[in-house]
């Protein structure tokens, strides 16, 4: 089956595009303040492994809050980083742009540790992966990695250093702004593979 990645260009998404290798990579620009470096980050790693990059530009940012968007979390907020539903639109923005390149297998990079966000749960991941597939095209969602912590993703991916390097994982800037959640994670697992110290 076709398959597609959903492409943020963070250490996660580009493990799994070497891991996986699909066919097309799709980064959606939705008005998340590191959108151009995502999709820079996200250019190299299709470039490089030889897969079609889609972009898609759908502008959400007034609905944002948190890290992603420049203004305050809300209150119902479980992380600073936290966005409101937005994986379930991101990954229905990437089954619209790819449902007619004949896609019918949806990645999506979501990990072991994300659960601490409702829809990092395997439960909302099994939920969506039901909605879409009751839908015309019955797209097939998978999350590869979900049992995965993002070190072990890493090591089982083989992806390189070459390209692993090409990541972007800050959420507030177009450069590691080194303070944020993605980019601490990116610190503490690039350390932990033997890539640091940072």
């Amino acid at each position: 089956m076709k398959s597609a990645l959903l492409l943020s260009g963070g250490m996660d998404s580009t493990s799994i595009a070497f891991w996986k290798r699909p066919e097309i990579g799709v980064t959606i620009d939705y008005g998340q303040l590191p959108a151009p470096a995502e999709i820079r980050a996200s250019a190299a790693v299709c470039d490089a492994l030889g897969i079609e990059h889609v972009i898609a530009r759908v502008d959400l940012a007034p609905f944002g809050s948190g890290d992603m968007s420049g203004r305050p979390s809300l209150g119902l907020a479980p992380r600073t980083e936290w966005w409101p539903y937005r994986n379930q639109a991101l990954v229905t923005i990437a089954a619209m742009a790819t449902i007619s390149k004949g896609v019918e297998r949806l990645l999506i990079g979501t990990l072991k540790t994300d659960a601490h966000h409702a829809d990092g749960t395997k439960a909302f991941v099994e939920s969506l992966a039901a909605l879409l597939a009751l839908q015309e095209g019955a797209m097939n969602l998978e999350a590869p990695a979900i049992e995965l912590e993002a070190v072990e993703l890493v090591k089982a991916s083989g992806v390189p250093m070459e390209i692993l390097a090409w990541s972007h994982s800050c959420h507030r800037a177009d450069f590691a702004c080194g303070e944020c959640g993605g980019c601490r994670k990116h610190y503490r697992t690039m350390e932990a593979i033997g890539a640091g110290p940072y």
